[in-house]
């Protein structure tokens, strides 16, 4: 059996393209069939685990939305950037130094042979690949060295959709320059254009739609409104810059939004609880009104935490806690609220912590993958209500962390409130630092702090299928799987 292939591209990164595999993987899955998502490369710091190592948080829910098991071959290389020249490279789940240090375009006639040998596999098993391109298939710099856009729609032969984000400008001729672009085999792949983000009458887009298809024989099939809130948590960033809350605002949650932030995806429940105000925060003054404060996961701890050093945030931070405020600290978070970060090997780098925490962080060469449930024990103050709660997450991280000796001989003592050094508290009980990555998409956390519930992941992927299935061309989603 092999797979009919259906590919996302976009005329930009932030077109849409994540989102709207997601939706068709869930669309051709409640048509009883089998289906898989793929993305050959992905940068990304926003990564989740699974049986063989780490994939992108985006093809991660995209497997779910398809009803699928998630797996490596679904995102065979994942480049989390470190600093803006350097990423460590990821390789079918598994961290690749030789490939980290290689140039671009060694690495890829290097990772070609592995991409493609995942996506045969994956369309011999299926009868549905959806696949994801990158940023856009029009980067004539990058065509020579291409492993993620339209080699790999011309190796799948794949009916492709070209999405453009209408909301900035400029839609037609980005979808008209990114066709022309292509040579002539790859411009007979363009199944259909699409434009996103549309706000206003879509009468008024008349006659550019049918001028676009007489100059490239490309029908628009779809025009999708501007949908502020769909659920699904950005794949490339923090976009959603002002804060945002369902109803009355009861608590403020401050998230510092460093330059490495990673795993940035794992807040988008709070959004969706009542009563709270999500703010991503890059100065002092934005958290004066904040109840929480929340230190995210890095990719580089040390930098990020020099970043906040630059910007007053570790004053900030220490005021706020000063005031009995309450601090949260995911994974590189917990890290900088200790003492020291200690860097024997290299990975990350030596620095001072904020102090909040009485423990230290050293760095080990080998890498934590894994998925992990565990019960909090006695929590005290600001986070009591998690005391007993079971929870389920995953870690992705060098650093190990420990009591700091010397201050717990001195009575400054932090409590284990997790198994095997999972989660610290401070003795005032306002600090918490944990390794446990996706908290907030535990229900049994949300109802212990919030006593709410949100939506779950699911509803969110049937929300995404019936969105496309009223705003594509009536046919046009069943035409691309069909046999040529």
């Amino acid at each position: 059996m092999t797979a009919k292939t259906v590919m996302v591209l976009g005329t930009t990164s932030g077109a849409g393209k994540s989102w709207l595999t997601t939706a068709l993987c869930r669309h051709y899955a409640r048509q009883g069939l089998k289906v898989a998502p793929y993305k050959s490369q992905n940068m990304s710091n926003n990564a989740r685990v699974v049986a063989q190592g780490e994939i992108g948080s985006a093809q991660y829910f995209q497997a779910l939305a398809a009803n699928a098991e998630p797996d490596v071959r679904m995102n065979p290389l994942l480049l989390k950037p470190e600093k803006d020249t350097q990423s460590q490279v990821v390789l079918m789940g598994q961290v690749h130094a030789e490939l980290s240090r290689m140039a671009w375009r060694e690495r890829s006639s290097a990772v070609w042979p592995v991409m493609a040998q995942a996506l045969d596999e994956l369309m011999a098993e299926n009868d549905v690949v959806v696949i994801e391109g990158a940023g856009s298939p029009a980067e004539i710099n990058l065509k020579s060295s291409d492993v993620v856009n339209m080699r790999v729609a011309k190796h799948a032969q794949a009916a492709c959709l070209l999405v453009s984000d209408i909301d900035r400008g400029g839609a037609f001729a980005h979808l008209y320059g990114t066709w022309a672009m292509l040579d002539e085999a790859e411009r007979k792949l363009i199944k259909g254009f699409v434009l996103n983000k549309f706000r206003g009458d879509a009468r008024l887009l008349a006659p550019g739609p049918q001028m676009l298809q007489d100059m490239t024989g490309v029908p628009t099939v779809a025009t999708l409104p501007m949908w502020w809130q769909h659920g699904l948590p950005e794949e490339d960033g923090v976009f959603d810059d002002s804060s945002v809350a369902s109803g009355a605002v009861t608590r403020t949650v401050a998230v510092i939004a460093y330059p490495r932030i990673s795993n940035l995806d794992e807040f988008q429940p709070l959004k969706n609880v009542p009563g709270v105000r999500l703010k991503w925060v890059r100065s002092p003054t934005d958290l004066m009104d904040a109840d929480w404060v929340i230190l995210p996961g890095s990719k580089h701890t040390s930098g990020d935490l020099a970043w906040l050093r630059a910007q007053g945030l570790d004053q900030a931070i220490a005021a706020h806690a000063g005031r009995g405020g309450a601090v949260l600290g995911v994974c590189g978070g917990l890290q900088m609220l200790g003492e020291a970060l200690i860097d024997p090997h290299g990975i990350d780098g030596n620095a001072p912590g904020l102090g909040l925490l009485p423990v230290v962080t050293v760095f080990e060469e080998s890498k934590t993958v894994q998925h992990k449930a565990a019960t909090f024990g006695a929590v005290g103050g600001a986070w009591s209500a998690l005391s007993g709660v079971q929870v389920e997450g995953y870690e992705i991280h060098h650093g190990q962390t420990r009591a700091h000796p010397a201050m717990a001989a001195a009575g400054d003592i932090a409590s284990a409130v997790l198994p095997d050094g999972l989660a610290w508290q401070n003795a005032a009980g306002n600090v918490l630092g944990l390794y446990l990555h996706g908290m907030f998409e535990d229900a049994r956390v949300l109802q212990a702090l919030f006593g709410a519930r949100v939506p779950t992941m699911d509803a969110v992927f049937d929300g995404l299928a019936d969105y496309i299935e009223r705003h594509f061309e009536p046919g046009v989603l069943q035409s691309l799987i069909q046999p040529d």
